[in-house]
């Protein structure tokens, strides 16, 4: 099944912690499964960027070097923006390699490639004022403070459970590396990136510098979506469908809701702040900045359905 330049849809496929493991172990079986679905979207004719969360990962990784550091105090302790990128690293991989294995199985005449990303965020994003997101291993307090010297980080207690790093989650204003990206999704390959949101970095006149953040990656997919133009932004979760009154007798499954009907039901508190709230959030921010777009929240086994309108909840502006 050859490739022709610049046939078929585009979509932004932005995977969400389910679809991954927090050991390397499990994570190779599991992106076997998402590759297999994200396949399916391939050989409907369809042009994916995937993009991918990186909590447990990014989390292991500087919680080795933490560890590593307190035990023998010569390990260094490794700045969050690198752990991003070593995450980014080995997911990609992984999930190149499992994409890439489906394709030749199938006979399907593309190629997979893995791409580290930067996403620029503004050195005045209010966010950096009052860090409050938790990555890392729980320290004890003298062992922070060491740490807060060497390093500049900012630590504080955890209710009760140890000291751990905070850091801000600042709004994704740009994907560095976009030209790159669209071009090889032009050429026919699928496409991996902005795992994590992407390495965050502030830009200044010396050039772009990593900062220690943690973005939203469903916002930073939303941002990329819309400046590809992508025909759909793509968002997987555990459940098929979005619903309101959720876990209530009166729950019921949305099929479609336009921004005005979403709004509605964030001012209602339909939406839980940690989990489907930012992806409805996302939605919205992709459709009002490209409103020819479509968004779609479903689950991973529901993408392929999904795509061609048999399930799923879609939102458009």
């Amino acid at each position: 099944m050859p490739y022709q330049k610049g046939a078929g849809k585009s979509a932004v496929i932005a995977l969400g912690g389910n679809a991954l493991g927090s050991t390397p172990e499990e994570q190779l079986e599991l992106v076997k499964h998402t590759a297999q679905n994200i396949v399916d979207m391939v050989a409907e004719g369809i042009n994916v960027v995937v993009s991918h969360g990186n909590g447990p990962q990014v989390g292991m990784i500087e919680s080795a070097f933490d560890y590593a550091n307190a035990h023998d105090g010569k390990t260094p302790a490794m700045p969050l923006p690198e752990c991003g990128a070593m995450s980014q690293g080995y997911i990609g991989y992984q999930l190149s390699q499992a994409l890439l294995n489906e394709l030749k199985e199938r006979g399907i005449m593309r190629s997979s490639v893995a791409l580290i990303t930067q996403t620029v965020v503004d050195a005045d994003d209010p966010a950096f004022k009052d860090p409050t997101k938790p990555v890392g291993a729980f320290l004890t307090e003298d062992e922070a403070v060491r740490l807060a010297a060497e390093t500049g980080a900012m630590f504080k207690e955890d209710a009760g459970r140890g000291w751990r790093q905070v850091v801000a989650s600042p709004q994704p204003q740009r994907i560095v590396e976009f030209d790159a990206v669209k071009d090889l999704m032009n050429d026919g390959y699928v496409v991996v990136c902005a795992g994590g949101g992407g390495v965050p970095v502030v830009e200044d006149a010396s050039g772009y510098h990593g900062v220690p953040a943690v973005i939203d990656k469903d916002r930073s997919s939303a941002k990329l979506a819309a400046e590809f133009e992508a025909d759909m932004l793509v968002i997987l979760t555990a459940v098929e469908k979005v619903a309101i009154n959720f876990n209530t007798p009166e729950q019921e499954e949305i099929d479609v809701m336009d921004v005005a009907q979403a709004e509605r039901y964030i001012a209602e508190g339909q939406f839980a702040p940690g989990s489907m709230l930012p992806k409805v959030e996302a939605c919205i921010e992709y459709v009002r900045a490209y409103p020819e777009g479509r968004a779609l929240i479903t689950s991973l086994e529901s993408a392929a359905a999904g795509l061609k309108g048999e399930t799923g909840t879609l939102i458009v502006a």
